[in-house]
């Protein structure tokens, strides 16, 4: 069963079942949503701060009151669990809430110190309508990270969301017409690739953010830097977990993977290589094992521990077999799961004995996979942990904080954690270096992307 299904929809993963199809933008469709931005923004960003504020915590109010609503839209499109689906509701208002409040700090006028004694300053305005390319793991916590300190600066929204995506993105746009964001302040598309490079290309979006694959991070760059227009790139990782010691490798092994298995493994910043001193190496391996040989297929509604969803699409389960067929002709040992099944589900895998020669050791296992690899000290530990091309986070853990803290220094990342699996929240900034994209969204670094940050200056 190989499923081809292309162009706007509502697919259900679970059975391939297409229950909605939508039509692409004409050409018309999108002029439009471009002239209604830029003039929305003319006003939008005439407004005094707290009157956005105002307008963005009702935003987050609406989050709330119809994240159930959301959560079932979100199941529907890309199998992801009500239980997941409510808490990231929940974080998405958490987000807005969180701009709503700080951005007046946040673009506060910044003094600067002359030696004549003159007034200098750094203003920080918007910039104008900006397009928003987001995928399909998150489709509304993404939103929430770009589109808040966004609209809090007075800057508009175009938003192309994933093809799978219609009308979890259709919900968003409501929710922000609902609270009182004017006509093309934020304006969904259903725009083909064609138009995206159209509409980076118009002299009145003056900005882009893509959270999505390399490649697709390739193309917009190219794009972005062929008109002049600045660019953020959320893109792929293979963040290394680092296991050092622990008093209770079962418990550790546990956490590894209910943080691998989130979001169905679909998720960029995930524990994608488990990297274990090889003392407690084969128990704890030998638990992720039993976790996972302990799994069953499930329905959104029926998720918790033991539970597996279907990954987004039949393609994306296809394209995961792929990866782990590859591997395991490469050298590498299948120690559990990995079977591709009905529709979109694959069993959730580990993986072990993949080296650095191989193909496999350099890509994005994007789904339930947990690959292990030993090591038998804390150098080799940090050597494998920063051989990758990514970089977007990392983990290590460890009973002596200090030991963790001096490996988590030296990772090649834009997010290094200490004995937690990721530091969450609104206030917290998100990004990568390397392969793995740049730029930041999320706390004050995240309203400070897409900004004129203008210098001010009064001769006395």
């Amino acid at each position: 069963m190989s499923n081809k299904e292309t162009g706007y929809r509502v697919e259900n993963p679970a059975t391939g079942e297409v229950l909605e199809r939508f039509a692409t933008a004409t050409d018309a469709e999108i002029t439009s949503a471009i002239e209604s931005a830029h003039a929305a923004y003319l006003d939008w960003s005439a407004l005094d701060i707290s009157e956005r504020a105002a307008v963005v915590h009702r935003a987050a109010d609406l989050f709330e009151a119809r994240k159930q609503e959301l959560a079932e839209i979100i199941s529907r499109e890309m199998g992801k669990p009500i239980s997941e689906g409510v808490e990231e509701a929940e974080f998405s208002a958490a987000i807005l809430r969180y701009y709503a409040d700080n951005g007046a700090q946040f673009t506060a006028d910044q003094s600067i110190s002359t030696v004549d004694g003159a007034t200098a300053m750094i203003k920080r305005l918007p910039i104008g309508a900006l397009l928003g390319i987001m995928p399909w793991n998150f489709p509304y916590y993404q939103i929430a990270r770009f589109a808040g300190p966004n609209l809090m600066l007075g800057n508009t929204i175009v938003l192309k969301h994933a093809e799978i995506c219609p009308t979890s993105a259709q919900a968003v746009e409501d929710i922000f017409r609902d609270a009182g964001v004017p006509v093309g302040g934020y304006v969904n598309v259903l725009a083909s690739h064609d138009q995206i490079a159209d509409i980076i290309a118009d002299p009145r979006i003056q900005g882009v953010s893509l959270t999505g694959s390399e490649r697709a991070g390739s193309t917009i760059a190219a794009l972005a830097g062929k008109h002049l227009k600045k660019a953020v790139l959320e893109l792929g990782g293979s963040d290394p977990y680092v296991v050092l010691d622990t008093d209770d490798v079962a418990a550790a092994a546990q956490l590894a993977w209910s943080t691998r298995m989130y979001n169905t493994g679909q998720a960029c910043n995930s524990n994608k290589r488990l990297i274990v001193m090889d003392d407690i190496y084969d128990d704890f391996v030998a638990e992720l094992v039993r976790l996972a040989e302990a799994m069953e297929p499930g329905s959104p509604d029926t998720a918790g521990p033991g539970v597996y969803m279907p990954l987004s699409s039949r393609s994306a389960a296809e394209g995961l077999d792929k990866q782990v067929r590859k591997a395991i002709e490469e050298g590498a040992t299948l120690r559990a799961g990995g079977v591709l099944g009905d529709a979109a589900f694959f069993s959730p895998a580990v993986i072990t004995d993949i080296t650095p020669d191989m193909e496999s050791h350099h890509v994005e296992f994007f789904g339930p996979v947990a690959v292990v690899y030993r090591v038998s000290s804390d150098d080799e530990a940090l050597a494998v942990a920063n051989d990758s091309p990514f970089g977007l986070g990392g983990a290590v853990f460890s009973r002596d904080q200090l030991r963790a803290e001096k490996i988590a220094r030296e990772l090649k990342v834009g997010m290094a954690n200490v004995n937690t699996p990721a530091g969450e929240g609104a206030e917290l900034p998100f990004g990568g270096v390397k392969r793995s994209g740049y730029g930041r969204e999320l706390g004050p670094l995240g309203m400070d992307e897409f900004v004129n940050k203008q210098l001010y200056y009064v001769q006395k």
